[in-house]
Protein backbone atom coordinates (compact mmCIF):
# COMPACT_ATOMS: atom_id res chain seq x y z
CA UNK A 1 0.00 0.00 0.00
CA UNK A 2 3.19 2.38 0.85
CA UNK A 3 4.40 1.32 -2.41
CA UNK A 4 1.01 2.01 -4.37
CA UNK A 5 1.02 5.64 -2.47
CA UNK A 6 4.83 6.91 -3.43
CA UNK A 7 4.31 5.67 -6.97
CA UNK A 8 0.73 7.57 -7.43
CA UNK A 9 2.72 10.75 -5.35
CA UNK A 10 5.40 10.57 -7.85
CA UNK A 11 3.39 10.69 -11.16
CA UNK A 12 1.48 13.68 -9.47
CA UNK A 13 4.53 15.56 -9.01
CA UNK A 14 5.31 15.05 -12.52
CA UNK A 15 1.78 16.01 -14.81
CA UNK A 16 1.19 18.97 -16.69
CA UNK A 17 -1.68 19.77 -18.42
CA UNK A 18 -2.14 21.45 -22.69
CA UNK A 19 -5.61 22.64 -21.36
CA UNK A 20 -8.53 23.44 -18.50
CA UNK A 21 -9.97 19.64 -20.16
CA UNK A 22 -6.95 17.67 -19.20
CA UNK A 23 -6.61 19.23 -15.71
CA UNK A 24 -10.39 17.96 -16.03
CA UNK A 25 -9.46 14.59 -17.10
CA UNK A 26 -6.68 14.39 -14.28
CA UNK A 27 -9.62 15.51 -11.32
CA UNK A 28 -11.64 12.69 -12.45
CA UNK A 29 -8.72 10.32 -12.31
CA UNK A 30 -7.13 10.62 -9.12
CA UNK A 31 -10.23 12.31 -7.45
CA UNK A 32 -13.32 11.34 -8.41
CA UNK A 33 -15.42 8.77 -6.76
CA UNK A 34 -13.91 5.73 -8.95
CA UNK A 35 -10.25 7.54 -9.15
CA UNK A 36 -7.23 5.98 -8.17
CA UNK A 37 -7.76 8.12 -4.43
CA UNK A 38 -10.85 6.53 -3.73
CA UNK A 39 -9.16 3.34 -4.81
CA UNK A 40 -6.92 3.56 -1.62
CA UNK A 41 -10.13 4.27 0.39
CA UNK A 42 -11.26 1.16 -0.84
CA UNK A 43 -8.16 -0.95 -0.09
CA UNK A 44 -7.33 0.37 2.65
CA UNK A 45 -10.22 -1.69 4.89
CA UNK A 46 -7.53 -4.90 4.16
CA UNK A 47 -4.63 -2.67 6.43
CA UNK A 48 -3.39 -4.57 9.65
CA UNK A 49 -4.69 -2.43 12.47
CA UNK A 50 -1.27 -1.61 13.39
CA UNK A 51 -0.64 0.17 10.18
CA UNK A 52 -4.14 2.03 9.68
CA UNK A 53 -2.56 5.17 11.47
CA UNK A 54 0.72 5.55 9.37
CA UNK A 55 -1.24 4.30 5.50
CA UNK A 56 -3.87 6.30 6.85
CA UNK A 57 -2.12 9.64 7.20
CA UNK A 58 0.01 9.12 3.84
CA UNK A 59 -3.20 8.39 1.96
CA UNK A 60 -4.96 11.98 3.53
CA UNK A 61 -1.32 13.40 2.74
CA UNK A 62 -1.63 12.68 -0.69
CA UNK A 63 -5.19 13.42 -1.12
CA UNK A 64 -4.31 16.96 -0.12
CA UNK A 65 -1.25 16.94 -2.42
CA UNK A 66 -3.60 15.76 -5.67
CA UNK A 67 -5.78 18.21 -5.02
CA UNK A 68 -3.79 21.13 -4.46
CA UNK A 69 -1.51 20.24 -7.47
CA UNK A 70 -5.13 19.99 -9.61
CA UNK A 71 -5.86 23.30 -8.23
CA UNK A 72 -2.41 24.92 -9.29
CA UNK A 73 -3.02 23.45 -12.79
CA UNK A 74 -6.59 24.88 -13.28
CA UNK A 75 -5.90 28.43 -11.49
CA UNK A 76 -2.49 28.50 -13.92
CA UNK A 77 -5.06 28.00 -16.95
CA UNK A 78 -7.60 30.98 -15.73
CA UNK A 79 -4.84 33.24 -14.81
CA UNK A 80 -4.09 33.02 -18.88
CA UNK A 81 -7.64 33.54 -19.95
CA UNK A 82 -7.69 36.74 -17.62
CA UNK A 83 -4.51 37.88 -19.08
CA UNK A 84 -6.49 37.68 -22.60
CA UNK A 85 -9.45 39.28 -21.30
CA UNK A 86 -7.12 42.33 -20.63
CA UNK A 87 -6.63 42.90 -24.34
CA UNK A 88 -10.38 43.92 -24.70
CA UNK A 89 -11.10 47.97 -23.90
CA UNK A 90 -12.94 47.24 -20.97
CA UNK A 91 -14.53 51.04 -21.13
CA UNK A 92 -16.33 50.73 -24.14
CA UNK A 93 -19.99 50.15 -23.59
CA UNK A 94 -21.93 46.47 -23.66
CA UNK A 95 -24.26 47.38 -26.61
CA UNK A 96 -23.05 48.90 -29.65
CA UNK A 97 -22.33 52.79 -29.79
CA UNK A 98 -24.18 54.82 -32.71
CA UNK A 99 -22.44 56.92 -34.97
CA UNK A 100 -22.73 60.60 -35.12
CA UNK A 101 -23.74 62.46 -38.27
CA UNK A 102 -22.08 65.92 -39.45
CA UNK A 103 -24.34 69.22 -38.45
CA UNK A 104 -26.45 70.63 -40.87
CA UNK A 105 -24.57 74.12 -40.80
CA UNK A 106 -21.30 72.09 -40.97
CA UNK A 107 -22.53 70.28 -44.33
CA UNK A 108 -23.55 73.23 -45.53
CA UNK A 109 -20.13 75.25 -44.81
CA UNK A 110 -18.15 72.49 -46.14
CA UNK A 111 -20.32 72.94 -49.59
CA UNK A 112 -19.92 76.58 -50.08
CA UNK A 113 -16.04 76.66 -49.62
CA UNK A 114 -15.92 73.41 -52.19
CA UNK A 115 -17.71 75.88 -54.31
CA UNK A 116 -15.55 78.85 -53.73
CA UNK A 117 -12.06 76.92 -53.93
CA UNK A 118 -13.00 75.81 -57.13
CA UNK A 119 -13.07 79.37 -57.88
CA UNK A 120 -9.44 80.21 -56.83
CA UNK A 121 -10.75 81.05 -53.21
CA UNK A 122 -8.18 80.22 -50.71
CA UNK A 123 -9.78 79.83 -46.62
CA UNK A 124 -8.76 82.42 -43.92
CA UNK A 125 -9.57 82.37 -40.44
CA UNK A 126 -8.94 84.59 -37.77
CA UNK A 127 -9.79 85.10 -33.94
CA UNK A 128 -13.16 85.30 -32.36
CA UNK A 129 -12.16 87.85 -29.69
CA UNK A 130 -11.45 91.32 -31.61
CA UNK A 131 -10.47 94.64 -30.63
CA UNK A 132 -12.55 97.66 -32.39
CA UNK A 133 -10.10 98.71 -34.99
CA UNK A 134 -10.02 95.19 -37.10
CA UNK A 135 -13.99 94.75 -36.17
CA UNK A 136 -15.25 98.25 -37.04
CA UNK A 137 -12.23 101.30 -37.43
CA UNK A 138 -10.18 99.42 -40.25
CA UNK A 139 -13.48 99.14 -42.76
CA UNK A 140 -14.90 102.49 -42.07
CA UNK A 141 -17.67 102.16 -39.82
CA UNK A 142 -18.24 105.96 -37.85
CA UNK A 143 -17.84 106.22 -34.32
CA UNK A 144 -21.14 107.17 -33.43
CA UNK A 145 -22.70 104.02 -35.88
CA UNK A 146 -25.44 101.80 -33.82
CA UNK A 147 -23.26 98.36 -34.70
CA UNK A 148 -20.56 99.92 -31.54
CA UNK A 149 -23.20 99.93 -29.37
CA UNK A 150 -24.14 97.44 -26.48
CA UNK A 151 -27.29 96.92 -27.81
CA UNK A 152 -25.42 94.86 -30.85
CA UNK A 153 -22.39 94.29 -29.65
CA UNK A 154 -20.55 92.29 -27.06
CA UNK A 155 -17.93 94.03 -25.47
CA UNK A 156 -15.34 92.20 -23.06
CA UNK A 157 -13.15 95.37 -22.48
CA UNK A 158 -12.29 99.02 -23.11
CA UNK A 159 -8.71 99.45 -21.42
CA UNK A 160 -6.65 100.20 -23.09
CA UNK A 161 -8.14 99.37 -26.56
CA UNK A 162 -12.02 98.56 -27.09
CA UNK A 163 -12.12 94.39 -26.69
CA UNK A 164 -15.06 92.70 -28.20
CA UNK A 165 -16.94 89.59 -29.90
CA UNK A 166 -16.80 90.14 -33.45
CA UNK A 167 -19.68 90.71 -34.81
CA UNK A 168 -18.53 89.60 -38.30
CA UNK A 169 -15.69 87.59 -40.03
CA UNK A 170 -14.66 91.12 -42.04
CA UNK A 171 -12.27 91.50 -39.10
CA UNK A 172 -10.12 88.23 -40.55
CA UNK A 173 -10.48 90.13 -44.10
CA UNK A 174 -8.92 93.58 -42.68
CA UNK A 175 -6.16 91.53 -40.98
CA UNK A 176 -5.30 89.43 -44.22
CA UNK A 177 -4.99 92.68 -45.95
CA UNK A 178 -2.68 94.39 -43.39
CA UNK A 179 -0.25 91.79 -44.38
CA UNK A 180 -1.10 90.62 -47.43
CA UNK A 181 0.36 92.90 -50.88
CA UNK A 182 -2.66 91.87 -53.71
CA UNK A 183 -4.01 90.00 -55.33
CA UNK A 184 -6.04 89.02 -52.50
CA UNK A 185 -9.04 85.90 -52.44
CA UNK A 186 -9.62 84.61 -49.65
CA UNK A 187 -13.19 83.34 -48.24
CA UNK A 188 -13.12 83.45 -43.99
CA UNK A 189 -15.86 81.43 -42.50
CA UNK A 190 -16.33 81.47 -38.76
CA UNK A 191 -18.95 81.87 -35.91
CA UNK A 192 -19.96 85.89 -34.76
CA UNK A 193 -21.82 87.34 -31.78
CA UNK A 194 -24.27 90.02 -31.66
CA UNK A 195 -26.45 90.98 -28.85
CA UNK A 196 -29.63 90.19 -30.21
CA UNK A 197 -32.87 88.18 -28.56
CA UNK A 198 -32.85 84.36 -29.22
CA UNK A 199 -35.92 83.72 -31.28
CA UNK A 200 -36.98 81.18 -34.42
CA UNK A 201 -35.27 83.81 -36.69
CA UNK A 202 -32.05 85.20 -34.28
CA UNK A 203 -29.22 84.30 -32.01
CA UNK A 204 -26.71 85.91 -29.56
CA UNK A 205 -24.15 83.87 -32.36
CA UNK A 206 -24.60 82.51 -35.55
CA UNK A 207 -22.14 81.53 -38.34
CA UNK A 208 -20.78 83.46 -41.89
CA UNK A 209 -18.73 82.85 -44.55
CA UNK A 210 -17.40 86.49 -46.03
CA UNK A 211 -15.32 86.64 -49.10
CA UNK A 212 -13.06 89.29 -50.55
CA UNK A 213 -11.15 89.79 -54.03
CA UNK A 214 -9.04 92.82 -54.38
CA UNK A 215 -6.71 92.81 -57.50
CA UNK A 216 -5.86 95.39 -60.34
CA UNK A 217 -9.54 95.96 -62.47
CA UNK A 218 -11.48 94.61 -60.55
CA UNK A 219 -15.31 95.31 -61.55
CA UNK A 220 -18.76 94.89 -60.12
CA UNK A 221 -19.26 92.52 -62.90
CA UNK A 222 -16.84 90.38 -61.81
CA UNK A 223 -18.92 90.12 -58.45
CA UNK A 224 -21.75 89.17 -60.12
CA UNK A 225 -20.45 86.41 -62.05
CA UNK A 226 -18.79 84.54 -59.16
CA UNK A 227 -22.07 85.45 -57.07
CA UNK A 228 -24.05 83.86 -59.98
CA UNK A 229 -22.07 80.91 -59.50
CA UNK A 230 -22.26 79.88 -56.70
CA UNK A 231 -26.05 80.53 -56.62
CA UNK A 232 -26.54 77.53 -59.44
CA UNK A 233 -24.10 75.76 -57.42
CA UNK A 234 -25.57 75.45 -54.24
CA UNK A 235 -29.19 75.89 -55.19
CA UNK A 236 -29.62 74.29 -58.77
CA UNK A 237 -28.66 75.33 -62.24
CA UNK A 238 -31.73 77.15 -63.04
CA UNK A 239 -31.26 79.60 -59.89
CA UNK A 240 -31.60 82.85 -61.04
CA UNK A 241 -30.35 85.80 -58.89
CA UNK A 242 -31.12 89.78 -58.67
CA UNK A 243 -29.02 92.74 -57.00
CA UNK A 244 -30.71 95.42 -55.10
CA UNK A 245 -29.09 98.77 -53.84
CA UNK A 246 -28.17 98.96 -50.36
CA UNK A 247 -25.87 100.08 -47.54
CA UNK A 248 -22.92 99.08 -46.04
CA UNK A 249 -20.07 101.21 -44.74
CA UNK A 250 -17.06 98.60 -46.05
CA UNK A 251 -18.57 98.32 -49.65
CA UNK A 252 -19.69 101.14 -51.93
CA UNK A 253 -21.85 100.49 -53.93
CA UNK A 254 -23.62 97.93 -52.33
CA UNK A 255 -26.30 95.43 -52.91
CA UNK A 256 -28.06 92.72 -51.69
CA UNK A 257 -28.39 89.31 -53.19
CA UNK A 258 -31.80 87.64 -53.39
CA UNK A 259 -31.92 84.05 -55.42
CA UNK A 260 -35.30 82.58 -57.25
CA UNK A 261 -37.20 81.05 -54.48
CA UNK A 262 -36.56 76.90 -55.62
CA UNK A 263 -39.89 75.94 -54.04
CA UNK A 264 -42.19 77.87 -56.16
CA UNK A 265 -39.76 78.44 -59.13
CA UNK A 266 -40.09 81.78 -58.83
CA UNK A 267 -44.16 81.99 -59.18
CA UNK A 268 -44.33 82.87 -55.06
CA UNK A 269 -45.24 81.17 -51.98
CA UNK A 270 -45.24 81.35 -48.09
CA UNK A 271 -41.37 80.32 -47.98
CA UNK A 272 -40.91 83.75 -50.53
CA UNK A 273 -43.70 85.25 -48.98
CA UNK A 274 -45.09 85.63 -52.08
CA UNK A 275 -42.57 87.70 -53.94
CA UNK A 276 -40.81 84.42 -55.48
CA UNK A 277 -37.56 85.78 -54.53
CA UNK A 278 -35.43 85.01 -51.08
CA UNK A 279 -32.15 87.34 -49.89
CA UNK A 280 -29.50 85.43 -49.43
CA UNK A 281 -26.65 87.89 -49.21
CA UNK A 282 -24.85 91.20 -48.75
CA UNK A 283 -22.46 92.27 -51.33
CA UNK A 284 -20.68 95.48 -52.73
CA UNK A 285 -17.15 97.09 -53.96
CA UNK A 286 -14.62 97.47 -51.23
CA UNK A 287 -14.96 101.28 -50.04
CA UNK A 288 -11.43 102.96 -51.45
CA UNK A 289 -11.33 103.97 -47.46
CA UNK A 290 -11.07 100.57 -46.24
CA UNK A 291 -8.14 99.65 -49.14
CA UNK A 292 -6.70 102.82 -47.61
CA UNK A 293 -6.69 102.06 -44.06
CA UNK A 294 -5.36 98.64 -44.19
CA UNK A 295 -1.91 100.09 -46.29
CA UNK A 296 -3.18 99.13 -49.79
CA UNK A 297 -3.38 101.63 -52.50
CA UNK A 298 -7.13 101.87 -54.03
CA UNK A 299 -6.07 103.89 -57.02
CA UNK A 300 -3.94 100.86 -58.15
CA UNK A 301 -6.66 98.02 -56.36
CA UNK A 302 -10.21 97.63 -56.65
CA UNK A 303 -12.09 94.85 -55.22
CA UNK A 304 -15.49 93.33 -54.05
CA UNK A 305 -16.32 91.75 -50.91
CA UNK A 306 -19.47 89.55 -49.89
CA UNK A 307 -20.62 87.67 -46.95
CA UNK A 308 -23.63 85.31 -46.30
CA UNK A 309 -24.77 83.54 -42.64
CA UNK A 310 -24.50 79.74 -43.20
CA UNK A 311 -27.68 79.42 -41.25
CA UNK A 312 -29.55 81.28 -43.86
CA UNK A 313 -28.34 78.90 -46.38
CA UNK A 314 -29.39 75.69 -44.69
CA UNK A 315 -32.27 77.22 -44.14
CA UNK A 316 -32.78 77.45 -47.56
CA UNK A 317 -31.30 73.90 -48.48
CA UNK A 318 -33.32 72.06 -45.76
CA UNK A 319 -36.14 74.54 -44.93
CA UNK A 320 -35.47 74.55 -40.96
CA UNK A 321 -37.49 77.37 -39.57
CA UNK A 322 -36.34 77.56 -35.78
CA UNK A 323 -32.55 78.48 -35.94
CA UNK A 324 -32.97 78.17 -32.42
CA UNK A 325 -32.30 73.70 -33.57
CA UNK A 326 -29.13 74.56 -34.92
CA UNK A 327 -27.94 74.95 -30.92
CA UNK A 328 -29.95 72.80 -28.77
CA UNK A 329 -28.31 69.66 -29.89
CA UNK A 330 -31.64 67.13 -30.34
CA UNK A 331 -30.70 63.69 -32.13
CA UNK A 332 -33.81 63.96 -33.05
CA UNK A 333 -32.70 66.20 -35.25
CA UNK A 334 -29.20 66.04 -36.49
CA UNK A 335 -30.14 62.43 -37.53
CA UNK A 336 -32.22 64.00 -40.12
CA UNK A 337 -29.44 64.94 -42.13
CA UNK A 338 -27.71 60.99 -42.40
CA UNK A 339 -28.42 61.00 -45.78
CA UNK A 340 -26.69 64.42 -46.16
CA UNK A 341 -22.68 62.88 -45.88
Amino acid sequence: MLDKIKTIREEVENITAANKEAVEQLRIKYLSKKGEISALMADFRSVPADKKKEIGQKINELKSFVSEKITQLKEAFEVSEDASITEIDLTRTATPVALGTRHPLSLVKKEILRIFESMGFTIAEGPEIEDDWHVFGSLNFPPDHPARDMQDTFFIGRNPVDVLLRTHTSSVQTRVMEKTQPPIRIVCPGRVYRNEAISARAHCFFHQVEGLYIDKNVSFADLKQVLLGFARQMFGPETKIRLRPSYFPFTEPSAEMDISCDICGGKGCAFCKGTGWVEILGCGMVDPNVLKACGIDPKVYSGYAFGMGIERITNLKYKVKDLRMFSENDIRFLKEFEAAH
